[in-house]
C-alpha cells in the first residue's frame, strides 16, 4: 500500500475517533427557571395593598441570563393611601463556581438584592431564593422569594422580609398568568 492510501486510512480513523469523543452536551444550568420565559400578568396583595402586575422574562446575552422586567401598580387605598408604582429589573444567571442560580434584582427605589437559589428538597416545582446581600438598606435585613409553579402558564411568588434579628414576614404575594 502506498503512502497516499495509508494517509487516507489514518485520516479516516482519526476523524472517526474525534467524532466519537465529542463531549455530551451539559444540561441547561437555567433549566429550573426557564419556565418563566414569556410575558405575564396578574395581581399582588400585601403591605402595599392590592395591585396589578405586569412582568416579562426574556433570555439575553446568548441565553446565559434571563432578564426580568416588572411593574406593579397600586391604586390609592386604605393600605396605601397615596398608591404607588413599583418597578424592578432582574437578571438570573448561573454561577459555575457555586453551581447555583443567582438572582440579582434592581429596584426603582435604589435597593439591589442578590439572591441564590436554595438547594431543592425534592422534585417539587417550588424554588426558594434567599438573599445574600441587600444594597442601600441599613442593617442586616434578609429577603426571600419563593416561586411556586402552579402550571405551565401560572406561578405564584411570595416575597418575605426579615428585619435584623427578626423572623421572616410576608411582604406580598403575587399570582401571575402567562399572557398569550
Amino acid at each position: 500500500m502506498n503512502r497516499w492510501g495509508i494517509s487516507v486510512i489514518l485520516v479516516t480513523l482519526a476523524s472517526g475517533e474525534v467524532h466519537s469523543q465529542q463531549p455530551t452536551p451539559r444540561p441547561d444550568p437555567l433549566q429550573d427557571v426557564r419556565f418563566l420565559v414569556g410575558r405575564w400578568r396578574g395581581s399582588s396583595e400585601g403591605q402595599a395593598g392590592q395591585g396589578v402586575v405586569t412582568r416579562s422574562y426574556e433570555p439575553v446575552l446568548h441565553e446565559r441570563f434571563l432578564h426580568e422586567r416588572n411593574k406593579s401598580e397600586y391604586a390609592p387605598q386604605a393600605a396605601n393611601p397615596k398608591g404607588e408604582v413599583h418597578e424592578h429589573w432582574s437578571f438570573l444567571g448561573y454561577d459555575k463556581v457555586r453551581q447555583t442560580v443567582v438572582f440579582r434584582q434592581f429596584h426603582v427605589e435604589g435597593f439591589v438584592i442578590t439572591y441564590r437559589l436554595a438547594p431543592r428538597q425534592d422534585a417539587s416545582k417550588v424554588l426558594v431564593f434567599e438573599s445574600e446581600q441587600i444594597e442601600n438598606l441599613p442593617g442586616e435585613w434578609s429577603a426571600r422569594e419563593t416561586y411556586e409553579q402552579v402550571s405551565d402558564d401560572e406561578f405564584t411568588e411570595t416575597f418575605e422580609l426579615a428585619a435584623p434579628g427578626k423572623p421572616f414576614e410576608i411582604y406580598g404575594t403575587t399570582r401571575l398568568r402567562r399572557v398569550r
